[in-house]
């Protein structure tokens, strides 16, 4: 599925403004665009400005003496990719892959890299002021992934940090 696409089809937002001032607040910081994934039944935002696209499951090239949570590498148009398994990475049991599961393609610390997702949800608008930071109870490693939770209107978006999701260890040597 091509990210316009998403964008077109089902953009859902928490404020009620004409185009031309949301497109004013968007410019000036105001509110978050975010696409959204499913996790064990769990919605999970990240920032537009770092999805390059979604793809549907290709061809995925397994490494030896990776991390469990490096699920391997796929060719992206001559590009190599490596992919990293969302369940895994957040200790959830294994699942099997379906039709609707989706690598999202993103970059972070300049690096390009694959997040193998259940299920792509849609790309939704948060204004600045309905984005709560994490809580004071998450405790230990949950804390620095999650860089807050979104409220749009009876549901609630774990927006995460993806620095500090993909390369924790790498990046503390």
């Amino acid at each position: 599925m091509d990210l316009k696409e998403l964008i077109n089809k089902n953009e859902q937002s928490d404020i009620d403004l004409s185009t031309e001032e949301e497109e004013t607040l968007l410019s000036e910081g105001s509110i978050k665009q975010l696409v959204s994934f499913v996790l064990e039944d769990v919605e999970y935002g990240i920032d537009i400005l770092a999805v390059h696209e979604i793809l549907q499951i290709p061809e995925i090239s397994r490494l030896p003496n990776t991390p469990g949570y490096i699920k391997g590498v796929i060719n992206l148009r001559g590009n190599i990719i490596p992919v990293v398994d969302m369940r895994k990475r957040f200790g959830f049991p294994d699942a099997d892959i379906t039709d609707e599961t989706r690598i999202i393609v993103i970059e972070t610390n300049e690096r390009v890299i694959g997040l193998l997702v259940d299920n792509v949800h849609q790309v939704v608008r948060l204004s600045n002021s309905n984005i709560d930071p994490p809580s004071d109870m998450i405790e230990g490693v949950s804390e620095v992934f999650i860089s807050g939770i979104g409220r749009l209107r009876d549901r609630l978006i774990i927006i995460l940090n993806l620095q500090n999701i993909l390369f924790l260890e790498e990046d503390k040597d």
